[in-house]
C-alpha cells in the first residue's frame, strides 16, 4: 500500500518507465485550470498552465502576452474596450 499522504485524489497518478525497465506510479500535483479573461471568461491563449512555483521562475515575457492587458483580457475583449475608449473620447 502506498503511504497515506499519496492516497489523496488531489494528486494525479502518472505511470513512468524507469531506466531499469520497471513501470512505476509517480504522484504529481495537478495542473491548474487555464487563465481566463476577466471580462468574458474565455480561456486566455499565451498564458501557460503551470503551478505558481514554476511560473515564478519563468521570464516575464513567457508568462503572458506582450500587449495592453496581456494575461487579463482576451484579444476580442481588448479590441472592444479600445473601441469604446476611442468612441467615448470623441464626444
Amino acid at each position: 500500500m502506498v503511504r497515506p499522504a499519496l492516497r489523496s485524489r488531489s494528486l494525479r497518478r502518472v505511470k513512468r518507465r524507469t531506466p531499469g525497465g520497471r513501470v512505476v506510479t509517480l504522484y504529481e500535483k495537478r495542473k491548474p485550470g487555464p487563465a481566463r479573461c476577466a471580462r468574458c471568461g474565455r480561456p486566455l491563449a499565451g498564458v501557460p498552465r503551470y503551478r505558481p512555483n514554476v511560473i515564478r521562475n519563468m521570464s516575464k515575457t513567457s508568462k503572458r502576452p506582450e500587449r495592453p492587458y496581456g494575461g487579463v483580457l482576451c484579444p476580442s475583449c481588448l479590441a472592444e474596450l479600445l473601441r469604446e475608449a476611442i468612441i467615448g473620447g470623441q464626444s
